[in-house]
């Protein structure tokens, strides 16, 4: 059976619009795992996907009359976007069915090749019924995203270009999935004549279609899937696709959505390129595979699928690669509200990095903090940090991973505080290096007790620094020196609305 994709790969007509794309080392993850990891650079196709590939070798297989008729699709966008842009290069109409969720930026880059679009329903099954619907009703040929033999023999020249670029021994390929088009069309050329080479699948957690369908012995429609991973968000496997994978498929590891975006980091720091949540989903897996098999001085293939990524997504990336590379702690922790406790406990912490420091006065007795410290990502140095906490008898609950806590809490610890006497607030711009932090800390809590306290570090070259103090109007004049000596640029926000509004 795997043979006959072979010839079909063999024949593929890809090059007309596609690019045999790179084979690139990745010199910085390879170093930190030991192993020697080579990115299949798909993001760099003209549509910034390898979703070009299967649509036009499908639409090069269209009759005359067909291709007078024109395509539909139905695509969250990458499939989308290649069967748009191989349209145009065949001078035919294209109407695209995408989800409402669908990224604007995915949205614009259909309509900037001339293809029609209809956006309806919330999910890619609604879009894709509602495609076969207008296939039937205009007689139009209906492009699959994954579920057809050519569009697989399309995706599976990748594994051409991959053994010809890389002669040496490859221990395996790891490949997002989605639907299955691509990793059916890899793995029917790779096992045909290199069986030893592992195919690995990559899928999202809150996705993971063909790893239940695997483990089921059939295909699985899920409840739900989750959409941080839109590229991939598919509720059921293909039905070409899963045949070819029970044959040809070593295993399917899963990633949360934390790991992804550690994976989208390390591929920015090798290749200076930002890769699609879907797109990095195999070094995800790669490194899963890595750390759990011990494995080393081995050849290993990544496919990056795509680069199609909403710019604002980026924040979100950035704030939870660290927790995917266990590089940062979050922790709540309780300290005594005395003079001196915050100081105490922040000189506990002096040795480590502090990503984060939130803090709302509640009570006389005690408060509560919420933490980051940044670690080197060993599962040691978390140990080492609340071995520490508990030494010094502090009540504590680690938050890093607890998803309501990352999502959420962290950006609602305050709230209005009562019995805050002479609360004054005050917004701070300070050095981010070693030690300004600290030396910040620990001299606002030496004379003034402070009563609210927010710091985040987001990687600029000055940490921003929310703080309440409570001074006493006799004591104006002091801590107006206090803050010259200080030397930290400031600005005073006891009357800005949003704080009389929100926390005063």
């Amino acid at each position: 059976m795997l043979t006959k994709y072979v010839e079909k790969i063999l024949k593929a007509r890809v090059y007309d619009v596609a690019i045999e794309t790179p084979l690139d080392v990745m010199p910085r993850l390879s170093r930190r795992l030991s192993n020697q990891l080579w990115l299949k650079r798909e993001d760099l196709q003209p549509v910034f996907s390898f979703k070009i590939r299967g649509a036009y070798n499908r639409m090069r297989h269209l009759s005359p009359e067909e291709l007078a008729l024109g395509v539909v699709a139905a695509s969250a966008g990458n499939h989308a976007q290649g069967v748009a842009l191989s349209a145009k290069k065949l001078g035919i109409s294209a109407l695209i069915v995408m989800p409402k969720t669908t990224p604007p930026i995915k949205v614009e880059a259909v309509k900037s090749f001339g293809a029609d679009i209809i956006l309806h329903g919330n999910s890619y099954d609604d879009a894709y019924s509602h495609a076969l619907g207008i296939a039937e009703d205009q007689g139009r040929a209906f492009i699959h995203p994954y579920d057809d033999p050519e569009v697989i023999a399309g995706q599976g020249t990748i594994a051409m270009e991959i053994v010809r670029q890389h002669p040496e021994t490859i221990h395996a390929i790891f490949i997002p999935v989605g639907g299955g088009g691509l990793i059916a069309g890899i793995a029917a050329y790779i096992k045909t004549f290199w069986p030893d080479i592992k195919i690995i699948g990559v899928e999202p957690a809150d996705a993971a279609s063909m790893y239940e369908a695997l483990k089921a012995n059939e295909r699985v429609i899920l409840d739900q899937v989750g959409l941080f991973a839109d590229g991939t968000a598919v509720r059921q496997i293909g039905v070409e696709p899963f045949r070819i994978a029970k044959e040809a498929v070593d295993e399917v590891i899963l990633v949360d959505s934390d790991e992804i975006c550690a994976a989208i980091m390390d591929i920015f720091d090798d290749t200076r390129s930002i890769a699609e949540p879907s797109g990095a989903l195999a070094v995800a897996g790669a490194k899963k595979y890595i750390a759990r098999e011990q494995v080393s001085d081995q050849h290993f293939v990544v496919i990056d699928s795509g680069a199609n990524i909403n710019f604002d997504r980026l924040r979100h990336v950035a704030e939870r690669a660290e927790l995917g590379e266990r590089r940062e702690i979050l922790f709540a922790a309780t300290i005594d509200e005395t003079p001196g406790s915050f100081q105490r406990f922040c000189q506990l912490l002096s040795e480590w990095g502090i990503t984060e420091f939130n803090y709302r006065y509640a009570d006389a007795k005690q408060a509560h903090v919420y933490v980051g410290v940044q670690t080197g990502g060993s599962v040691g140095e978390r140990q080492t940090l609340f071995d520490s906490l508990e030494k010094e008898n502090y009540q504590f609950i680690d938050f890093t991973d607890n998803e309501m806590a990352k999502l959420h809490i962290r950006y609602m610890v305050g709230g209005h505080a009562q019995q805050v006497d002479n609360e004054r607030i005050y917004r701070f711009e300070f050095p981010e290096r070693p030690g300004a932090l600290l030396r910040f800390l620990t001299r606002m809590g030496e004379r003034w007790n402070i009563s609210l306290f927010h710091y985040r570090n987001h990687g600029a070259a000055y940490g921003r620094v929310l703080v309440g103090v409570q001074v006493a109007d006799d004591e104006q004049g002091e801590f107006q020196r206090f803050l010259e000596a200080l030397g930290y640029t400031s600005w005073e926000e006891t009357d800005n609305p949003a704080y009389k509004l929100f926390l005063g």
